[in-house]
């Protein structure tokens, strides 16, 4: 990777405005020399915020986080050093220089940076022919019939690819060669446009920057075959490493500490429309562990939010378990058979609240799909012995114990030693105990349950105080 010139990195930092920069994550107020506000880091009702523009630094006296406009790309914007610069120096107008690198580098580098002018023409050129074409009328009824706003299409920058060879004349008329629009995926070894008469979403890297589009079909007679198309793979793009929507959803990923994976582009949008911002999509079928690398690194938690068939039950068990081996918690929200979470994105919200959490709902699909008793204990003691102590593996383990008719012997996960549940920890005893007092609890509450506790036995309960209950 070649080296920015010391010279053009302090370019940078004279010309970025850290009020700018904090100004687009969280209000501003402006107290003597400097500015106050809601850290855009943390969840905070009285403002802890302060923002020197004289020095040009931030600082939170509530979670502490601090530093300079480099350091805030980075946090808000998920970036390394040399993107960071990059960034800012596209923000502020500021050209870069490189040190001396190989002329095979630099001619490298080129290269990319007109793919990435051709791209960004390409998405401008899209739009302009889905909003402003007389033509496209249709299309955008189709749109709006699907329940998604101008506004927010705008925001994802949806177009429409009209037939012909019309994005190809154009571009070649602006001095682009047939290998670019080729190594773009704009364009057939015949010559005609990659993409016709679709509806085009532009996919866009973590810095915002469009390198490839997945397309709608819009008519049957589509040389392309599938419904939903990408761009062919290139140097810039590589279905397994994007997040559709991830630019738009960082920093409320960040800000709140979660993240809710979906399957389609259609859903992003929609749920961004009901106000869930957080949401991203795979590109795919199921998360790839460069996908859940870059959430990882964003946040803590993930809710996965696939399609209610055996597909989508696969695809989310292999997201799952590449997840937790990342150090992620993840939960599994659940969708009616046959629905996506555009049919009712404002109801999504209260699901995510339910959402069961990976360790009860890898054992309770073992078990429904077991063929036997006996491999149903096999497969939950091995799903069970592979997952760190945690209240949720208590929780899958009561589950397993109730549904098996006996206890699991388990090895504990620090130790390795056999376990039945005698030797967990302090933590772990207190949450078994709280969810069976919770369960007598709404008994209490809820007479019409008694009949439920009734076709309970007292050895489904672990302590005595609850069993005499």
């Amino acid at each position: 990777m070649a080296r920015i010139k010391d010279e053009s990195v302090d370019a940078v930092k004279a010309a970025a405005s850290i009020v700018d920069l904090v100004e687009t994550r969280t209000r501003l107020r402006k107290v003597g020399a400097r500015y106050t506000g809601l850290c855009p880091f943390h969840e905070e009702k009285t403002p802890s915020f302060s923002v020197s523009p004289d020095r040009g630094t931030y600082h939170c006296f509530g979670c502490g986080v601090g530093g300079d406009s480099i350091s805030f790309v980075r946090e808000t914007e998920g970036l390394d050093f040399v993107g960071a610069i990059e960034w800012l120096a596209s923000r502020f107008g500021v050209q870069i220089e490189y040190e001396e690198t190989s002329p095979h580098y630099d001619a490298r580098r080129r290269r990319r940076e007109r793919l990435f002018a051709l791209l960004e023409q390409a998405a401008a050129f899209y739009e302009r022919t889905l909003w402003e074409s007389s033509g496209a009328g249709a299309v955008r009824d189709y749109v709006e019939s699907r329940g998604l706003g101008e506004d927010v299409c705008r925001e994802f920058r949806l177009g429409l690819s009209p037939a012909g060879a019309t994005l190809t004349r154009k571009a070649t008329e602006k001095g682009y060669t047939r290998d670019e629009l080729l190594e773009a995926g704009l364009v057939t070894r015949r010559g005609s446009d990659y993409f016709q008469h679709r509806l085009m979403f532009p996919v866009t890297d973590i810095r915002g920057r469009v390198i490839a589009f997945q397309a709608r079909k819009l008519h049957e007679q589509d040389p392309l075959r599938g419904k939903y198309v990408n761009s062919p793979e290139s140097e810039l793009f590589r279905k397994s490493n994007v997040l559709y929507g991830l630019h738009l959803a960082r920093s409320a990923i960040v800000k709140q500490d979660r993240a809710v994976v979906v399957e389609g582009n259609t859903d992003v949008i929609a749920l961004r429309q009901a106000g869930l911002h957080p949401v991203v999509a795979s590109m795919g079928t199921a998360l790839t562990e460069r996908q859940v690398k870059e959430l990882a690194k964003l946040t803590t938690r993930v809710y996965l939010c696939f399609d209610a068939d055996a597909a989508g039950e696969d695809a989310t068990l292999r997201a799952m378990e590449l997840a937790v081996r990342a150090g992620v918690e993840v939960r599994v929200v659940a969708l009616p058979m046959g629905k996506d979470p555009a049919d009712d994105p404002a109801g999504l919200e209260p699901r995510l609240i339910d959402a069961e959490p990976y360790a009860v709902h890898r054992v309770r699909l073992e078990l429904e799909r077991a063929r036997d008793r006996q491999h149903a204990y096999l497969q939950v003691q091995d799903v069970l012995n592979g997952l760190p102590e945690s209240p949720e593996r208590y929780e899958a383990w009561r589950l397993a114990n109730d549904r098996l008719g006996i206890t699991v012997e388990l090895r504990a996960a620090a130790s390795g030693t056999a376990t039945a549940g005698r030797a967990l920890s302090p933590r772990l005893v207190d949450a078994g105990e709280k969810l069976e007092r919770r369960a007598l609890a709404g008994v209490r509450a809820h007479p019409e349950l008694g009949p439920l506790l009734a076709e309970l036995t007292p050895e489904h309960f672990h302590f005595e105080g609850h069993r005499a209950l």
